[in-house]
């Protein structure tokens, strides 16, 4: 999330609830981040546009390093209109901006949820 304002809110709702929080300022950041690690990240919160590349972009990077990792794209458009433009697929994670601190801890749960049944098979 390029948006300070917005990063540090998420940093702090997910934190708060004790989750382990990485913050990039830009999807390039992100990509080296994750490139540059073995520790286990479990969720990218990323939104869909990005300065220098898009989300979806940025998430394909990111799969390639850590094959099968959740990803939840966030934008102030809706799904239905980010889908109907072909910037993102149809049934991927999405959650639109503004969102409530406990709109995000639902959608971050039930995508570790989620990503933990898919993962036990």
């Amino acid at each position: 999330e390029d948006d300070a304002n917005v990063r540090t809110f998420i940093r702090d709702v997910l934190g708060g609830a004790g989750y382990g929080v990485v913050e990039a300022l830009s999807g390039t950041e992100a990509a080296a981040i994750c490139a540059g690690t073995d520790r286990r990240i479990d969720l990218v919160l990323t939104d869909v546009v990005l300065p220098g590349m898009s989300g979806k972009e940025l998430a394909a990077m990111i799969e390639r390093k850590h094959p099968g990792i959740a990803v939840l794209f966030m934008s102030g458009y809706t799904d239905n209109a980010i889908v109907h433009h072909g910037v993102l697929d149809p049934g991927v994670a999405f959650i639109e901006k503004p969102f409530s601190p406990d709109a995000l801890l639902l959608k971050v749960h039930e995508m570790l949820e989620r990503h933990g049944e898919e993962a036990r098979g």
